[in-house]
């Protein structure tokens, strides 16, 4: 029997490095590159605080990166309550210490829950600081959450601020974890445009940079006007209907905080909805991915600002009009700065305080108004615009409530699904899309009219190695049965099909492949039909993007790229990009390439035919996918094994 007693306690920091989820949601890329946004908020905060005014970021090597601020510098002299040790080291060393939680040190905070700094010591295997304060330099180092000496005073220096250099942990997030150049990339230009007054320097080593990634190894980013600056930076020369962009700064009451935003409203080149925009949100600088309530109350004033402005110019039909018609077409971002932010989840993806919803709103509503009655024209022209889109949403909704309910209720479609709103079947196709980030680029690059948008999660389950009730407990495979909507193989109805093609959208990679193959077999073991009916498609994304002078051309394989370059552009220069993933590609590209069917290629999935004479062949097929995707390996490596010669010419 084992014994239980209160003998075993958990000290410093070994809780983080035993649950790191707990603290950073997981131990997955989410989560390393979570790490430097934690140190960089730190410098961030002086910067808010008035204390700072350049971060450098930089990324040395693929799991190590160095953040520097100018600020005052974390103190160093001895902590009151731990005798013998620094001031640095307890907040590196202990969580829920430093001086975040005092109003009176910063008024605003992006690390309010006084873990961060610490967390990141504690799952690095090498974290070096230098301090600049007080006249000299000051140097600590530390692994894994553990001071690896006392902290040692160096040369003197009339510089101020902190330089935090780490190394992720293999031991926490394994071998295979590295950052993106990418991802840190945008974090340090994000940091810029919402924080006032501080340049952010970027570096990064030449060698971790490829040519797809489009980004530079040394800049410095800082916008003038902020938010507006960068809203205008993305929005370039697009259609819009704003002549120019709604932005300002408004202080909350009693010196709590204050919000700061820019919106536009854009179209495309008909004048219709456009697929370009977007709307991001953060408070204290951290971004919330999930919204919150300075989302709901910003939202709330320009919806109702818009509404009452239909009023006074007596439009009946402004009274139509919802929030969705309004942020249809938006390219807006609002940032607000609070003393006492409270988030849902430890990561801080979504803002939760009730009373920031009415901050917001009552800040924005005047500004809103007033920017509306200054320029009647332009105000009309966007009240007549988001009418529209209140119009065709209503008329819309109208259609599928009698064309796509069952006799006894209509199905509530998942909400992940970005359909389509053309009425019937014909000419509609369903785009199966590994990921969210590719469901994202997927839903800018679609055809509204006849393309439903579908993104999963990661890899689906394996339908011919797990039992009915692990599938029927599948909510993702459960939806899919839902949205496609003529039911599975026993009660299969044709005439209730909503879309005419079904397209499996991946990555041109193994992971790719083998979400694909595992859609296939969930296909052909409860939806045969669809695949009989020639309603199953894989789509085709290419793999290189291949330019030379002013002739660009993408490329599918590997072999047709070394025929290229070793013959009709031989010796010539030549860029070639690596699509390694369909959320790396621009909307346009994704279209051109794999979307459009003007210009993309497909592969139907085909089926021997069921009928007396093809027997024999049906039941062949059925046997050979039962042993590649079923539960005996054995199988799988017997197969392996005597077709592994014939790999080039293997179509199965």
């Amino acid at each position: 029997m084992n014994k239980y007693d209160a003998s075993e306690v958990l000290e410093g920091l070994e809780p983080v490095r035993l649950r790191p989820g707990m603290y950073i949601g997981g131990t997955d890329e989410k989560a390393w590159h979570h790490l430097p946004i934690e140190i960089m908020d730190n410098s961030i905060d002086e910067a808010v605080a008035g204390f700072a005014k350049k971060i450098t970021v930089n990324l040395i090597d693929s799991k190590t990166i160095e953040i520097t601020d100018d600020g005052r510098g974390i103190p160093v002299d001895e902590h009151p309550k731990y005798p013998g040790k620094s001031a640095l080291e307890v907040i590196l060393t202990t969580l829920h210490s430093g001086g975040k939680f005092n109003n009176n040190v910063y008024k605003t905070s992006g690390g309010l829950h006084g873990v961060g700094s610490a967390v990141v010591n504690a799952l690095s295997s090498q974290m070096d600081v230098t301090i600049c304060r007080d006249g000299y330099e000051w140097h600590q180092s530390f692994s894994r959450g553990k001071a690896l000496g006392s902290i040692t005073r160096g040369n003197a220096t009339k510089a101020h601020g902190t330089k935090i250099k780490f190394t992720i942990d293999d031991k926490i997030f394994g071998e295979n974890a590295v950052f993106k150049p990418v991802k840190i990339y945008r974090m340090a230009r994000a940091k810029s445009f919402l924080t006032r007054g501080v340049k952010v320097e970027w570096h990064c080593n030449p060698a971790l940079i490829t040519e797809d990634m489009n980004i530079l190894s040394d800049t410095t980013f800082f916008f003038f006007f902020f938010l507006a600056d960068f809203v205008a930076e993305k929005i370039e020369s697009k259609p819009k209907i704003l002549p120019k962009i709604f932005s300002g700064s408004i202080d909350f009451p009693d010196d709590m905080g204050h919000i700061e935003w820019a919106l536009s409203v854009l179209t495309d080149e008909n004048g219709a909805a456009s697929d370009d925009g977007f709307f991001a949100s953060y408070c204290n600088t951290i971004a919330t991915i999930d919204g919150g309530t300075h989302e709901t109350g910003f939202k709330t004033a320009i919806t109702k600002g818009l509404k009452a402005y239909g009023e006074k110019v007596n439009n009946k039909s402004a009274s139509l009009i919802t929030s969705d018609d309004v942020f249809d077409s938006v390219a807006a971002i609002v940032s607000v700065f609070y003393k006492t932010p409270q988030f849902l989840g430890q990561t801080k993806e979504k803002l939760s305080n009730p009373e920031i919803a009415r901050y917001t709103e009552n800040a924005l509503r005047d500004p809103w108004e007033m920017f509306l009655a200054s320029d009647p024209k332009t105000a009309n022209a966007l009240l007549d615009f988001v009418i529209n889109l209140a119009n065709a949403r209503i008329k819309t909704k109208q259609v599928k409530d009698i064309a796509r309910k069952t006799p006894t209720k209509r199905i509530r479609m998942p909400a992940k699904l970005a359909d389509c709103s053309k009425h019937g079947v014909e000419g509609t196709e369903l785009f199966i899309v590994e990921g969210e980030s590719a469901g994202g680029t997927a839903k800018q690059a679609r055809d509204r009219a006849t393309q439903a948008i579908m993104p999963l999660r990661g890899k689906v389950l394996n339908v011919l190695s797990n039992s009915d009730e692990r599938f029927s407990a599948n909510k993702e495979l459960n939806d899919l049965i839902d949205i496609i909507g003529a039911g599975t193989a026993k009660d299969w109805d044709d005439s209730k099909l909503r879309y005419e093609k079904i397209i499996v959208m991946t990555d041109a990679d193994v992971d790719g492949s083998h979400i694909a193959s595992l859609l296939m077999a969930f296909f052909y073991q409860y939806m045969p039909q669809l695949i009989y009916g020639g309603h199953l498609y894989l789509s085709c994304p290419p793999l290189y993007k291949l330019t030379c002078g002013t002739e660009s051309m993408y490329v599918d394989t590997d072999e047709e790229l070394e025929q290229l370059t070793n013959g009709k552009y031989k010796n010539k220069k030549v860029e070639i990009s690596r699509f390694k993933g369909l959320g790396e590609m621009m909307p346009n590209q994704l279209k051109e390439t794999t979307m459009s069917p003007k210009t993309r290629r497909l592969i139907r999935i085909d089926l021997p035919p069921k009928t007396e004479e093809g027997l024999e062949d049906t039941e062949k097929t059925k046997t050979l996918v039962y042993d590649l995707m079923g539960k005996k390996p054995e199988f799988r490596f017997k197969f392996i094994t005597e077709h592994a010669q014939f790999v080039k010419d293997l179509y199965v």
